[in-house]
């Protein structure tokens, strides 16, 4: 518990003040990091076993794909509406995707592929962006509701994960808690473009995510965790690295 109380505000202050030197777009694409799903796999490969945690990250990885419906539900909801019945569309087609993932459990291999299909298919709905490059301003408090929220999500996943089950576990643990965040306070700041730049920038971080667990499910249980963990890390890092670099030269905004 004590590790759990000291590593998910560490992780989740970093990328929340590393973000805000950031615009929309990049703010969204750092959020696309495994800091929610990666800390609970790694609290359940601690508390439950390898197994139990490899399982729930073929669960994750489905999960990415929920991420991207949310996304394009947030984003393609068309005239003024505001971002409360935006939210509660994403969270309406999270949910649906989750379930119907839940129902129809494919094999792992095709997972991966599956879900890449998903996010490229996102990224092309997307609605072009013009001239929202700025970085929102955030309220004040923010960085400690999201801390506050962010570890309390981790302590309750965590500990309804055994009644859950692995598999159904690793499906809700990528809810977009902290793009969302980010896509609320930039909607109600700078109005849907900025939020949806958010987005965008999220669909190109999740790349990494999907790396990240696909390694973990796959290495988990023969690697143990410290060498699973480092490699999936690496790996996180290493397609992070390369989407910001499409970022760069395309420009998702």
């Amino acid at each position: 518990m004590l590790l759990k109380l000291i590593l998910t505000p560490a992780l989740i202050a970093t990328a929340t003040l590393v973000g805000r030197r950031w615009g929309d777009v990049l703010s969204g694409w750092l959020v696309g990091l495994p800091l929610t799903s990666g800390p609970v796999v790694f609290f359940l490969a601690l508390d439950q076993s390898r197994p139990f945690a490899a399982d729930a990250s073929l669960g994750v990885i489905l999960g990415v794909a929920s991420q991207a419906v949310f996304a394009l539900a947030y984003v393609r909801i068309p005239g003024s509406i505001g971002w409360p019945a935006r939210m509660l569309a994403g969270t309406a087609a999270f949910t649906a995707a989750t379930i119907a993932f839940r129902l129809i459990r494919m094999p792992a291999v095709l997972e991966p592929i599956v879900v890449i299909a998903f996010l490229l298919a996102a990224i092309f709905l997307m609605p072009r962006l013009e001239g929202v490059a700025h970085a929102v301003a955030p309220p004040a408090g923010d960085l400690p509701v999201r801390i506050v929220v962010a570890t309390a999500l981790v302590v309750a996943l965590t500990t309804v994960a055994p009644y859950l089950g692995a598999y159904l576990s690793g499906l809700v643990s990528p809810f977009p808690l902290y793009a969302a965040m980010l896509a609320v306070f930039a909607h109600r700041l700078a109005g849907p473009a900025a939020a949806a730049a958010v987005w965008r920038g999220l669909l190109y971080g999740l790349f990494s995510f999907l790396a990240f667990f696909t390694v973990l499910a796959a290495d988990l249980v023969p690697a143990g965790i410290a060498f699973g963990f480092l490699l999936a890390i690496a790996m996180a890092v290493t397609v992070q690295g390369a989407t910001l670099v499409i970022l760069r030269v395309r420009p998702a905004n």
